[in-house]
């Protein structure tokens, strides 16, 4: 089935048109959102929309895969190469050969291989594990998509820096769905819609004030979470509008009042102050928990005027409006 890029909001018309731009020619991109965004659905509609989509579409997940094995997941072994390789195993390069290849999470793949993975971007040739040096040409598009701070991690030389601007050739930033309230009923529609026609029902109703609380809610786990809720919800209903599961009565519930994006990051960093006993540098202080080096720690200090006079008190977690577990995905039902 295709890909759901579902809403009209003006940030998701600025993710179509980046997509209309970048989809026509063979330029590395890097999605960078949030868990839960959608960013591989956006990856589907690049490639979608490009010249390769009569070719395959390879996705690998780097954090989903053990170290040892990804070398060979992506670049392939001949036979031989490791304990267990009984025959010539082809990697995911080779597989998406002439198409694209989608690396999730890029910034969980283990230092020691970026290197191989620059050349291989570079050269458009890879090497199987036990090959002997010999190369395969392969003729790859990339896509890759972190929720990480890649530029953070090149500073601290956790990321090579010359494997990042190799993929950051065109960068799209996947916005969270707490910045794109209006398709939120949109999405309802559609994700009540398809699970309604997996189970066999039909529900054709959903009650306003439940739209009017998921459009207040912070969403910490973005689409997925929105598709989670809903598949309960239809699972939870008998009859043709849609009833809300006793666990996520959300119209009952009070709406925590929003907090500017500097109020979230001031708290945050205080919390890691603490929780460090405000000792700033050092591999376990609090610059280096937060990803970032010491004077750019010390700068966001100054500008949100957070000082050691200043010390806060951890406060209580508020209670979130949803219960954050898990659902088996539907394909027909993703969307972002």
């Amino acid at each position: 089935m295709a890909c759901s890029l579902i809403g009209s909001s003006s940030a998701l018309k600025e993710v179509h048109a980046a997509i209309a731009l970048v989809a026509p020619v063979d330029s590395a991109v890097l999605l960078v959102g949030e868990t839960g965004t959608g960013k591989e659905l956006i990856a589907r509609a690049i490639h979608d929309a490009g010249p390769r989509r009569h070719q395959r579409f390879v996705a690998v997940n780097c954090a989903a895969i053990p170290a040892g094995l990804l070398e060979s997941e992506l670049f392939g072994h001949e036979r031989g190469a490791f304990t267990g390789a009984v025959a010539q195993g082809v990697g995911r390069f080779q597989a998406a050969d002439r198409g694209t290849l989608f690396l999730d999470e890029i910034g969980d793949l283990p230092f020691e291989l970026q290197p191989k993975l620059l050349r291989a971007l570079q050269e458009q040739q890879i090497e199987r594990l036990g090959s002997g040096g010999r190369s395969v040409h392969v003729n790859v598009r990339v896509v890759a998509a972190t929720n990480q701070d890649l530029p953070g991690m090149v500073e601290r030389r956790a990321f090579r820096a010359d494997l990042f601007y190799r993929l950051n050739v065109f960068p799209i930033r996947v916005p969270p769905l707490r910045e794109r309230r209006e398709d939120i009923p949109l999405l309802v529609a559609h994700f009540v819609h398809c699970f309604a026609q997996r189970q066999g029902k039909v529900i054709d109703e959903v009650p306003k004030d439940f739209i009017d609380a998921l459009r207040q809610y912070a969403w910490p786990g973005n689409v997925r979470e929105l598709q989670n809720l809903i598949e309960r919800a239809v699972i939870a209903t008998t009859g043709r509008t849609l009833q809300i599961p006793t666990t996520d009565q959300v119209v009952h519930r009070p709406t925590p009042p929003f907090r500017t994006l500097a109020e979230v990051e001031r708290e945050h960093i205080v919390a890691t102050l603490d929780a460090t006993d405000w000792v700033i540098g050092g591999w376990n202080g609090a610059a280096a928990r937060l990803g970032l080096s010491r004077t750019t720690l010390i700068s966001r200090m100054q500008r949100l005027g957070i000082t050691a006079q200043g010390r806060a008190t951890k406060s209580s977690a508020a209670t979130p409006l949803f219960k954050r577990d898990s659902a088996e995905q539907y394909p027909e039902a993703e969307a972002v």
